[in-house]
């Protein structure tokens, strides 16, 4: 019985306070857009158990620059609203302020991997594309424009040419078709959505705008 205790990561953390190791710090924290050549160096410099259990004001710092990141990727993933043209080209709008784009690029593709994703960043105001073989580019075009470009080489693919539907009336078929009066939760579907991800490009205009106010339940930042 001790003995399986010896051997348990004395700097594991149970729970939601959980830090980062030094690895995936130094991995990932170079996508923020604050990151400068002196965070790398602070990073080495702090002993790991203060990294993985906030120990002080500057790994709570990182940490917290850490989950940024993370936060953003995650909400690129889960609110942007996407259509695809009748050539196999997917295309949406983000607002992703740190350099994970290729983070959010790569999920699209795992999940289309037959389509041309294509996302333009209203941060950097440039359109970012994923092609099949999970080559990705950058080009300074609107949208509009790169969508065209990337799909005058392509041909009409019948399967996609008989979902040409809109973003908007997708999720307005999705939202009446799932709605019931009689069950409806206001206070648990903004929980399920934080009044900060109604910024995002996908979510200004979406029809979850009924049931925005401000949530007191949730942070903001989270």
């Amino acid at each position: 019985m001790n003995k399986k205790k010896d051997c348990l990561d004395p700097l594991k953390v149970i729970g939601r306070a959980k830090g980062f190791s030094r690895r995936e710090l130094i991995s990932k924290l170079p996508r923020h857009s604050k990151f400068s050549p002196n965070i790398i160096q602070q990073i080495e410099k702090l002993p790991e158990v203060l990294l993985r259990n906030s120990g002080s004001p500057m790994a709570k710092k990182l940490i917290r620059m850490m989950r940024e990141v993370n936060t953003e990727v995650y909400r690129a993933i889960q609110f942007t609203r996407t259509e695809i043209n009748n050539r196999g080209v997917l295309y949406g709008v983000v607002l992703l302020k740190h350099r994970v784009i290729d983070l959010v690029l790569k999920y699209f593709h795992k999940r289309w991997p037959q389509c041309v994703i294509c996302l333009y960043n209203e941060h950097t105001r440039k359109t970012d594309i994923i092609n099949e073989k999970a080559t990705i580019q950058e080009l300074k075009l609107p949208l509009k424009e790169a969508v065209e470009k990337i799909s005058k080489n392509r041909p009409i693919i019948p399967y996609f040419e008989d979902i040409q539907f809109s973003g908007k009336e997708i999720f307005d078929t999705l939202y009446q078709s799932q709605n019931i009066v009689e069950r409806e939760n206001p206070r648990y579907f903004k929980q399920m959505i934080p009044d900060k991800c109604y910024e995002l490009p996908g979510l200004r205009n979406g029809i979850e705008k009924r049931y925005i106010s401000r949530n007191k339940k949730l942070n903001k930042f989270l």
